[in-house]
């Protein structure tokens, strides 16, 4: 395994869903201990290439790389054996689990590492006021940290965080924002596909920008015109 090679690249990507065609030619990277952001409006592929990645949208054309190894066939468990932990739009909690539960099923991959039950509890402690709850009766924001917390579970080198900020008040966001932070300042690898600015320019240094399942542009978050980056999300 290359020591320099990056955690994940996309190298020229193409995804379907059945015959329609959503990525195109995709390329990026997210290196060892960075934040990456893709950013972009609705419907221009940007949970494509998380289906992508978890095999739920056909890998077509290019190679996907994780630690420098291609992904030939992918599919979920394999990416959490692999390393890789989702935090996914939606959340996707399963309603008749508990709090616990639902996160005791992240770490059925068995991967080694610093994350356990108590370590989530203690990243977000109203999970562990709430451990016997069903996961579908916490708030919003409670929900996207039991996403979040589950996902962890796996013991991940790669994080990708999936519209995390959808629909939650600011200071939830911001709660995030600070959590993603330190995530990424222990070492963990984020991937945030994200539409609020203000939250990618807290968490991430560089982006990439989609549009029509293609990457327009890509490059460093610092110094960079906001406005620029803003016609891309806009309605």
């Amino acid at each position: 395994m290359n020591a320099h090679a990056p955690v994940l690249a996309f190298e020229g990507v193409d995804a379907f869903y059945g015959a329609a065609h959503i990525l195109h030619g995709v390329s990026f990277q997210v290196r060892a201990g960075e934040s990456v952001a893709i950013l972009g409006r609705n419907g221009v592929g940007k949970t494509t290439i998380v289906n992508t990645l978890l095999g739920i949208a056909r890998h077509g054309a290019g190679a996907i790389r994780f630690h420098d190894r291609a992904i030939e066939r992918p599919r979920p468990y394999q990416a959490a054996r692999a390393g890789i932990g989702v935090a996914l739009q939606g959340r996707k909690l399963f309603p008749n689990l508990s709090v616990r539960e639902n996160l005791m099923l992240g770490a059925a991959s068995n991967r080694a590492g610093a994350w356990t039950l108590d370590g989530v509890f203690d990243l977000f402690p109203v999970l562990r006021e709430r451990a016997e709850a069903p996961g579908t009766a916490l708030s919003g924001g409670q929900q996207q940290m039991l996403a979040i917390g589950r996902a962890l579970m796996a013991n991940p080198d790669l994080l990708v965080l999936d519209e995390p900020s959808e629909g939650l008040a600011p200071v939830i966001v911001d709660e995030l924002a600070a959590v993603f932070g330190a995530l990424n300042a222990k070492g963990t690898a984020l991937l945030l596909i994200e539409q609020n600015l203000s939250l990618v320019e807290r968490v991430s240094r560089r982006f990439a920008v989609l549009a029509k399942g293609r990457v327009v542009e890509e490059g460093s978050l610092d110094g960079i015109d906001r406005t620029s980056l803003q016609r891309h999300i806009a309605i």
